[in-house]
């Protein structure tokens, strides 16, 4: 564990980035880089299981902590990652307080929660340190909702108030075009929106986090309270890094 519920709680603010090309070399790299933390995701990405599996082993020996952003919140795609070894989870399209609690649920063992228990998985070190985690999982395990509909608005204390949810995330993209006002960052509802998450987030000691669009957009979330905050992708570092070096030497050439 690269205890990282920890720093949240102590309000640090954390950087982190998408890995989307589903490539355990392309985490490692990344991984190494500086970042707090990385997301392997399998809502939009182009990894199944069993990359993000390769993933989270590939990140063993990295700094940044593993988190993945599963398809739902339902538990069974919850604790399976869990099991797997990431150390927090991501659930996308949160709707409504239940779906919030349903999210929360999943990362816990019962009697508080609703993920199923195996001993023989590679999070509790194939059964030899099972005793340790379930002891433990409370205090270290991520919960991090996304905050990308419109419904959701309408219930951000109580949200923000779940016994396990520690981070209140914007899906900047999805939320915009919930609020008709996709590629206006400026409009009133958007900002209404990602100031309402981070006063909500902030009453209750948890943390608000928002994907950017460029590292320039940085003061601008961080002065409003942001503090877990993310920046671009392994498939678009790839993309950039290789666009730049084709330009360079197409405008060299004779």
């Amino acid at each position: 564990m690269k205890h990282i519920k920890t720093r949240i709680r102590n309000g640090e603010t954390l950087i982190g980035c998408w890995l989307n090309l589903g490539s355990s070399l392309t985490a490692e790299i990344v991984g190494l880089s500086g970042f707090d933390w990385v997301l392997i995701d399998l809502e939009h990405g182009a990894g199944s299981e069993q990359e993000a599996l390769r993933q989270l082993q590939a990140l063993e020996h990295t700094p940044a902590a593993p988190l993945v952003r599963v398809e739902s919140h339902q538990r069974q795609r919850v604790h399976r990652m869990l099991d797997f070894g990431a150390e927090g989870i991501i659930c996308p399209r949160i709707h409504s307080l239940v779906e919030a609690q349903q999210a929360a649920q999943a990362l816990r063992y019962q009697p508080e929660g609703l993920r199923g228990v195996a001993k023989m998985v590679r999070a509790t070190q194939f059964g030899s340190d099972f005793d340790e985690y379930f002891v433990n999982h409370k205090k270290d395990l991520v919960c991090i909702v996304q905050i990308e509909t419109e419904d959701i608005l309408s219930c951000l204390d109580s949200v923000a108030a779940i016994d396990g949810i520690d981070v209140l995330f914007v899906g900047p993209l999805d939320l915009s075009i919930a609020l008709d006002a996709y590629g206006q960052p400026d409009h009133p509802r958007f900002i209404d929106a990602i100031k309402a998450t981070a006063e909500a987030a902030t009453k209750q000691g948890k943390a608000a986090g928002i994907l950017l669009q460029r590292p320039d957009d940085f003061e601008r979330y961080h002065d409003v309270g942001y503090r877990f905050i993310a920046c671009g992708s392994d498939s678009g570092f790839v993309q950039t890094g290789a666009r730049g070096v084709a330009e360079r030497l197409a405008a060299l050439k004779r």
